[in-house]
């Protein structure tokens, strides 16, 4: 790690911990702490951490912004960091502006699609979206007459219908009907795949730094908890479980940061290896979300499960964030068939680049 990753990392971490405290937003009756959370992060340059300077952002490296989706995943933090790191990513690729305030990108699943017609306006639909209704601008990649398109749309052109995500909370279906762009430009080398890849990968690593902080809990919790006259860490299927939830949690931390890496120090989404670190990455932290989220509450019981423990808020979050940019179903299927079509001969050279 560089020292501009330690600079960037520290000061993500001390930003949540003082404004996105779990417990304090746990126990919020309103929303009051979301805007001090989200001008302190605007004011350290971190929501535009990926838009250059000359575009109205930070410029700051990619494994910076990385960085700062990990500190985000270790708070759950609700509010819409690593879709607008995301969005201003997609606009600085065309040489777009960012403008302040929270962003979307669009589409963030696989089979949705936006289309830019002849008169320059945008038609589409997106289900799925979280923090739609937050959000002062959608970024979004459509499909034009020569090509793709990226297009920087403001949220009152877009219809917003409520969804219920399988957390219980709520996310978007996003229309856009022949919506006028702020602006657009050609995408330069960047396609819906590159899209979905580095989407996969920034919430591989919020899972990482999700599940990292309910190890945590887990562990604190069965050191205090006392049954049967002595602590519930003393028993050898609370100790095996805690071992099992250490082992999900390193094995999503080891994929997501090697597909971190592996997209930092790359030429271009489509370099060789690419493709398959963003796919295991995918693919390994949602099956360690699952099994970590069972394996939290069991260790913690049914007061994991109640409203005033900060438990849920993580578990929830690891269970939504699956479906965005492609479930773990769609990566494997789709790894699959690249596997199947490029040959056995292909395979190892495949599995040995990285």
């Amino acid at each position: 790690m560089s020292e501009s990753d330690n600079i960037v990392a520290e000061t993500a971490a001390r930003i949540f911990a003082d404004l996105a405290d779990p417990q304090t937003v746990n126990a919020a009756k309103d929303a009051a702490w979301k805007a001090p959370l989200w001008q302190a992060l605007e004011e350290n340059g971190l929501t535009l951490a990926w838009v250059p300077d000359d575009l109205g952002g930070a410029g700051a490296a990619i494994a910076d912004g990385f960085e700062v989706i990990l500190a985000a995943g270790r708070y759950a933090a609700p509010v819409p960091i690593a879709e607008t790191l995301l969005a201003g990513w997609l606009l600085s690729t065309a040489k777009l502006a960012s403008p302040a305030g929270m962003m979307v990108p669009l589409p963030m699943r696989p089979r949705d699609t936006f289309t830019m017609k002849a008169d320059g306006s945008i038609s589409g639909r997106a289900r799925g979206v979280p923090f739609a209704r937050d959000a002062a601008h959608f970024a979004v990649l459509a499909e034009g007459k020569n090509g793709a398109v990226v297009a920087l749309v403001a949220a009152a052109s877009a219809r917003l219908s409520e969804m219920r995500g399988i957390a219980g909370d709520t996310i978007y279906e996003v229309a856009l009907e022949n919506a006028r762009p702020v602006g657009s430009a050609a995408a330069t080398g960047i396609g819906k795949e590159a899209l979905m890849v580095m989407g996969a990968t920034v919430r591989s690593l919020a899972t990482a730094g999700a599940l990292e902080a309910i190890l945590a809990l887990s562990v604190k919790y069965s050191g205090e908890r006392v049954a049967f006259e002595k602590t519930i860490s003393k028993f050898q299927a609370v100790q095996h479980n805690l071992a099992r939830l250490a082992g999900e949690s390193a094995a999503a931390t080891t994929a997501a940061t090697s597909a971190a890496d592996a997209i930092a120090n790359a030429q271009s989404l489509a370099a060789p290896g690419i493709y398959l670190e963003a796919a295991a990455a995918r693919i390994r932290s949602a099956e360690a979300a699952t099994e970590g989220a069972a394996i939290a509450h069991q260790v913690h019981g049914a007061i994991g499960y109640t409203k005033e423990h900060i438990l849920h808020r993580y578990t929830r979050a690891l269970l939504t964030w699956r479906d965005d940019f492609g479930n773990e179903s769609q990566w494997a299927v789709d790894l699959g068939n690249r596997v199947a079509a490029a040959g056995a001969d292909e395979l190892w050279p495949l599995v040995a680049s990285r």
